[in-house]
């Protein structure tokens, strides 16, 4: 997959257009409480099949998000990193890892795709393998602090009558 999914979302938004279906910039709707099907961008990463499945369910809009790498990223992880409390050695790693995808702020690493059918979210989400990368980075470091929490919070509510 290309490092920066810019040309493809110049083709998709083309393809869109072409198809007559209204196209909604939206934000991303991976959160959302409703009941989401997401497509198998790994076997299936063309998204002209999902449009053709959106069509043939009777959707009349997509909704298209894209999100550029940002610089902030990197520090929020980095700051997220000084409250683990990890060795010397184990810290300057996930360091240089994250510095190492600064190289890719401004570019595009996810694009989002979902409609509406029948109360359920259809979601097609395209992402860069370096941005999967350091989406496993985050979610090493977020699990490390929640360990450092709970290694620093007292039992609380234990009561002891010894």
């Amino acid at each position: 997959m290309k490092p920066n999914l810019d040309s493809l979302k110049i083709e998709i938004e083309q393809y869109l257009e072409e198809s007559g279906l209204a196209v909604f910039y939206g934000y991303s709707r991976m959160l959302e409480s409703t009941s989401s099907v997401y497509w198998d961008c790994n076997k299936y990463p063309d998204y002209k099949l999902f449009i053709k499945a959106a069509q043939t369910a009777g959707a009349r809009v997509i909704v298209f998000h894209q999100h550029e790498f940002g610089a902030e990223q990197v520090v929020d992880a980095l700051e997220q990193l000084t409250d683990c409390d990890l060795p010397r050695d184990e810290c300057r790693e996930f360091e240089r890892r994250l510095s190492e995808l600064r190289m890719y702020e401004g570019f595009i690493c996810d694009i989002e795709l979902s409609f509406d059918h029948q109360g359920r979210v259809f979601v097609f989400d395209l992402r860069t393998e370096w941005y999967e990368e350091f989406s496993g980075i985050l979610d090493e470091i977020q699990m490390l602090s929640a360990e450092a929490e709970d290694n620093d919070t007292p039992m609380s509510g234990y009561f002891s009558k010894n």
